[in-house]
């Protein structure tokens, strides 16, 4: 989309989202509304975007995301057997998109997934973005306006949150060549960078501990885990009235090797590190 038309349409949004009383009545907004949620299902524009070394949330989307829920009607969608309550339609033509997906996999319109994505039965929330040949695997969800890079494995059971609300709030952002491993939750607006390595059962929000564990001392930090960290669940002990009890925490326990293929499994990741069997 060109730099034109995206500011002509964020300008409308920005308009419009003062007007909360006229989201159902005024055509105008309903179909600027209509068009913004489009392009977010071809991919034109997403939710967060990575611009001068930084990834950035475009609030006016997420703005855009909200009234959708406002100007659209409930409607009834059946499946066969199957029957569907909701105010949004389900994704389909997924053979001409190039994606595979498995019954019963479910993905909202307004969500974006790129060809060579692997839909397993799981769950894609709408403003969310999958890049190329990534796998969301079995019972995992995407939460809404969540970012996922290319060749990601997404492994089953994870859950990665959604986030429409506060409007500044940056969602889950998992980059390129990431693998999450089996029932990680991923919550917040957590950053995830390249090539990391996330064991099974890592719990991240905004306020748990990572602690970087490779050196003598440890490193403390939230919200971020680096690139090509290899990272496993730990805890840490805190003092209580009633007495000392350990915490949830993700411990940083090496950096994933160069030499190492970007399709490593999670067990050869950890094997470098002497956490499984060889």
């Amino acid at each position: 989309m060109n730099t034109l038309k995206k500011d002509n349409l964020k300008l409308e949004i920005e308009k419009a989202w003062n007007k909360e009383k006229m989201w159902n009545s005024d055509r105008k907004i309903q179909n600027v509304v209509i068009e913004v949620i489009d392009h977010i299902e071809q991919g034109n524009i997403r939710v967060s975007e990575f611009l001068n070394g930084k990834w950035i949330v475009n609030e006016w989307i997420k703005k855009a995301i909200i009234m959708y829920f406002s100007v659209t009607k409930m409607n009834v969608v059946e499946l066969g057997p199957l029957e569907f309550h909701d105010r949004i339609p389900i994704k389909n033509k997924f053979k001409d998109k190039g994606i595979r997906v498995v019954p019963h996999a479910v993905a909202r319109y307004g969500s974006y997934i790129s060809p060579g994505v692997i839909l397993m039965p799981s769950y894609v929330n709408i403003g969310s973005y999958i890049g190329e040949n990534t796998m969301i695997d079995t019972w995992a969800t995407v939460g809404s306006c969540a970012q996922i890079g290319s060749r990601v494995h997404i492994s089953g059971g994870v859950g990665i949150g959604g986030v429409l609300e506060p409007i500044q709030s940056s969602p889950v952002i998992i980059e390129d060549d990431v693998f999450v491993g089996s029932r990680c939750i991923l919550v917040e607006g957590v950053l995830v960078e390249k090539e990391a390595v996330l064991g099974a059962n890592v719990v991240l929000t905004s306020s748990t501990k990572i602690l970087d564990v490779t050196n003598e001392d440890p490193v403390e930090m939230k919200g971020i885990i680096p690139k090509s960290s290899v990272v496993i669940p730990g805890s840490y002990p805190k003092k209580f009235p009633s007495g000392i009890y350990h915490i949830p925490c993700a411990l940083i326990i090496g950096k994933r090797k160069e030499s190492t293929n970007k399709k490593t499994s999670l067990n050869e990741a950890l094997r470098m590190h002497n956490l499984v069997n060889n």
